[in-house]
């Protein structure tokens, strides 16, 4: 017997999943409130509605068509939130070039992805122009500046942003198509081989979008609601900001884009404009908490969402001295990225701050919609009971299908149908997930898996630590032992050891909370952490350079 199909009234809309649905409510709800970009740019929801059509317009003359691809290389800004919906809406695909790549893997990405039309920040014009030679398929280069007129470019280019807009119609027809039509694309940022592309559909957008606003309604701590005001301070090229602009728009929340990220700038915007909601990476957030302008800036006010690695304890207890209402969230550049938030439950409300604290820092809840599952080396289901441990994969409705152009790494991926994260997590009594490690970080000795984010946590609450990075290093007798980076805060340069820093494992092996195995043999004072492009800990790098493998 087969499943009984609805058979739709001939005039009947089918209403698709389209990114430009995502703009009714705003237009409609809230159309005065405001998009903010620095000191530079200010207009409502209503002038950016016809920004996109004059975008869409420009890109149209430009020979852009339906299924042609549009790279932006670009800070944080009003013109990005143009991109994100003006580019998709007309039938396109948005390609957000990681910017701190290098150039070489620029070039790769940018012919990898077949960019048609590339709209490029005057910062970055010295890298294109270098490389405008061996692009293989751009057709034509926009320059993005937030001054008028803008600098001069060494190559050709289609001409200014802001001039070509104020020439370009202000009415455009964005079409109806299939929702699972492409709408963007961008690349992984690994450590070995070149970059990964991946992309998602209208559908998959949409579906994410609806699925984190509905999370946030279901949080019974302050999570995001109308009376917001929201600042990206995750790159717009990683992972479309973690989807949240789809989110803040699809709200019609007043938005502030903050541009190059620097931690004056950051706190200034969030005192001037009353910023009530973010998101970052934990490094972003420790060099916000190191800044001398932090002292100074009431954060009271604040939600942040922390992704990307996990959140030490320590840091997480120096936000909330600060006021932050600070919670992890959870997922990667192949699960667009959303899979889960540590929001607390209500009965959490009453614990005491230390108790808050390891909720917050576990991995999260799934959002409504995202299938968890964590499993052993036969693919079998482990027990949730917080303490079992296994690969996690997961089920949504917006996982990348695939790797672009790489049959045989997509099908790694998704083997046996579910997507496999190489993350190692567990699932506690209460449903939260706690991601424990990455498959390949995992510190094997003598038979025993040890955690490095477990060792980073006990390391960050030491008073003397900054950050932390442990990796495991070869030992001819038990395989692999923990080795510990650390920075030291500068009141205490010069003033702690080695020693006095592996003693403070001491309380923690006695409480049975960590095994001795667990207690770094090296302990190594540095002055940084080798990071990533997108400010995850390179452990890769730092094998190399502090350890001479890898």
């Amino acid at each position: 017997m087969s499943t009984k199909l609805i058979e739709p009234t001939p005039s009947a809309y089918e209403y698709p999943l389209l990114i430009k649905h995502l703009l009714h409510t705003p237009l409609r709800c809230s159309p005065h409130n405001e998009i903010v970009y620095k000191d530079v740019k200010r207009y409502d929801y209503m002038t950016f509605n016809t920004r996109l059509c004059q975008l869409a317009n420009v890109l149209k003359d430009l020979g852009v068509r339906e299924g042609d691809t549009v790279g932006v290389m670009d800070w944080d800004s009003h013109r990005y939130l143009e991109c994100f919906f003006a580019v998709p809406m007309m039938g396109a695909v948005l390609h957000t070039v990681n910017v701190r790549l290098s150039p070489e893997q620029v070039l790769y990405t940018v012919n990898h992805a077949e960019d048609d039309v590339l709209l490029v920040n005057a910062e970055f014009m010295p890298l294109v122009e270098k490389l405008r030679g061996a692009m293989k398929t751009v057709k034509a280069v926009v320059v993005l500046s937030d001054v008028s007129p803008a600098p001069q470019p060494a190559i050709e280019t289609a001409g200014d942003y802001e001039a070509l807009l104020e020439k370009s119609s202000k009415e455009f027809d964005f079409p109806d198509f299939d929702e699972n039509s492409m709408a963007t694309t961008f690349y992984t940022t690994g450590t070995t081989g070149d970059p990964k592309g991946v992309c998602f559909s209208h559908r998959q957008l949409v579906l994410h979008t609806l699925s984190v606003s509905a999370s946030m309604g279901m949080s019974c701590q302050r999570a995001m609601n109308s009376n917001d005001v929201y600042m990206p301070i995750t790159p717009m090229f990683h992972v479309h900001a973690w989807g949240i602009p789809y989110l803040a728009t699809m709200m019609g929340i007043k938005q502030v884009y903050p541009g190059r990220y620097m931690p004056e700038a950051l706190l200034g915007l969030i005192a001037k404009e009353g910023v009530t909601l973010t998101h970052c990476v934990p490094t972003i957030l420790h060099m916000l908490l190191g800044s001398p302008a932090c002292a100074t800036t009431d954060l009271s006010g604040l939600s942040m969402i922390i992704g990307g690695s996990a959140l030490p304890k320590g840091l997480c207890m120096a936000a909330r001295k600060k006021g932050i209402n600070i919670y992890s969230g959870y997922g990667m550049s192949e699960t667009c990225p959303v899979l889960t938030l540590a929001h607390l439950k209500p009965h959490m409300l009453e614990w005491s701050e230390d108790e808050q604290t390891d909720v917050r820092c576990r991995t999260g809840l799934p959002i409504p919609l995202v299938d968890i599952r964590i499993v052993d080396l036969e693919g079998g289901d482990v027990p949730h009971d917080g303490r079992s441990t296994g690969e996690i994969v997961v089920r949504t409705p917006w996982l990348t299908q695939g790797y672009l152009k790489e049959t045989k790494r997509s099908e790694e991926l998704w083997t046996k149908g579910w997507l496999h994260t190489g993350d190692v997590g567990s699932i506690d009594l209460d449903g939260y997930l706690k991601v424990s490690d990455r498959i390949k970080d995992v510190i094997k000795t003598g038979g025993e898996w040890i955690s490095s984010l477990q060792i980073e946590n006990i390391l960050t609450i030491h008073p003397a630590v900054s950050e932390a990075a442990v990796i495991g290093m070869p030992d001819e007798v038990w395989g692999e032992r923990p080795c510990a980076l650390v920075t030291v805060k500068e009141e205490y340069r010069g003033k702690v050891s080695e020693e006095d820093i592996k003693a403070s494992f001491a309380p923690f092996v006695e409480k049975g909370a960590i095994s001795k195995w667990g207690v770094p043999d090296r302990v190594l004072i540095v002055e940084s952490i080798p990071k990533t492009s997108v400010g995850k800990q390179n452990k890769r790098e730092i094998r190399k350079v502090h350890l001479g493998i890898g």
